[in-house]
């Protein structure tokens, strides 16, 4: 069936196709369209759900917790600060392996406050042990939400997923969205079986307390299951395309790469614009190509590697800031690693901070400062409020 609809909108269909046994969340923006139709769709009996009103972000993600430990399918959404509120649980949820999905419209975090879009408060989580993928869609938000919750549950895996969408630019924006019915999605995302659940006639523990004889080996376990799920998410993506007809089946993606000379590497929603703006460069006869992430973590380095053997510039749109590195931004430091073993010039360009437009004319001049070798820097910095 094909709709327009609001990616929240959308989002929360996703949602209700996977059928979650409990939902738990706190409103904010950019995420709140999405738990509102949830709680909608829980009262008007469209979904058979527990929706679990709570007093805060801390207080929803320790309820998906207790929720998951006893068996159940989970989902929550958040955003920017709500997710920092978050963190302590977020590193728990990993340790304890237990996989809840949550959606995050991705926006800034504060001082000073802004509602606006970045990529900053997903990114501020990079290495507490969740999945993060990251769309660039409507269509492909909604997607990942069915891959999310197919890869977290899988036995080999069990890790919680973070789904990243561009607060209000694609949270709140209106496209088109094909949607399965529910025949399909149950095809593709069987009911969850956990390996381990609370059980009053078969007790046990989780997330006890552990010495310094125990504690690396759960570190090591989870940092096992993050690379098993490399394979596990192309795996997973194949099985979406051959049932959806759209295809996931790689972490990242290209566009005009394979006889480019400057690559240009980006995360998220930008990455529509970095096309517009490449057929335009195309058609002046400048050989310019996206490397599109996925998935962050894990990070592809390898196909990444592979993607960008022969390319003799590459530059990273950075919608973060890693301060005080020199690369300026998470996906640079990781790209640069990647490619440690090459000669390829990896510069690092942190833009759009705080929701600041990223357009075509912005995306050609970068391309401009790739050529020249120009980077490591804050691209369209306002030099005169400094």
């Amino acid at each position: 069936m094909k709709a327009i609809l609001e990616g929240s909108h959308a989002i929360a269909e996703a949602v209700r196709l996977v059928k979650p046994e409990v939902i738990s969340a706190y409103p904010i923006t950019p995420q709140t369209h999405i738990v509102e139709r949830l709680a909608e769709m829980v009262a008007d009996g469209e979904l058979e759900s527990e929706y679990i009103c709570v007093d805060s972000e801390f207080s929803a993600l320790s309820a998906c917790i207790g929720a998951s430990a006893a068996g159940s399918r989970v989902y929550s959404a958040t955003s920017s600060q709500g997710l920092l509120f978050m963190a302590e649980v977020c590193f728990n949820v990993a340790g304890m392996r237990q996989p809840i999905v949550m959606s995050i419209a991705n926006r800034a975090v504060s001082a000073p406050l802004s509602i606006w879009n970045d990529q900053q408060d997903s990114l501020c989580l990079r290495d507490s042990g969740w999945i993060q993928l990251y769309a660039e869609d409507v269509q492909e938000s909604f997607d990942l939400h069915l891959l999310a919750y197919r890869v977290a549950e899988d036995h080999k895996v069990l890790l919680p997923v973070f789904v990243c969408f561009d607060g209000f630019i694609i949270s709140h924006t209106y496209e088109p969205v094909d949607i399965p019915d529910e025949k399909e999605v149950q095809a593709y995302l069987p009911d969850y079986v956990p390996v381990n659940k609370l059980d009053a006639d078969d007790p046990l523990s989780m997330g006890m307390y552990a010495t310094p004889d125990y504690y690396m080996e759960f570190r090591y376990e989870t940092d096992e299951a993050m690379t098993r799920s490399l394979d596990i998410l192309k795996q997973a993506g194949k099985e979406f395309k051959d049932l959806f007809g759209r295809d996931y089946s790689e972490l990242i993606e290209t566009y005009r790469l394979s006889d480019a000379e400057v690559a240009i590497v980006a995360m998220g929603s930008v990455c529509g614009t970095i096309k517009d703006a490449i057929d335009k460069m195309r058609a002046d006869g400048r050989k310019v190509g996206l490397l599109k992430i996925r998935s962050f973590r894990p990070f592809p380095a390898e196909d990444i590697k592979k993607a960008l053997s022969g390319i003799k510039k590459v530059g990273v749109l950075e919608k973060n800031i890693s301060l005080g590195s020199r690369m300026k931004g998470a996906v640079g430091i990781e790209i640069k690693d990647a490619l440690d073993d090459s000669s390829v010039k990896v510069l690092s360009y942190v833009a759009g901070l705080g929701g600041r437009d990223i357009r075509i004319g912005d995306i050609k001049k970068m391309t401009d400062a790739i050529e020249a070798g120009n980077g490591d820097c804050f691209f369209g910095l306002r030099e005169e409020l400094i």
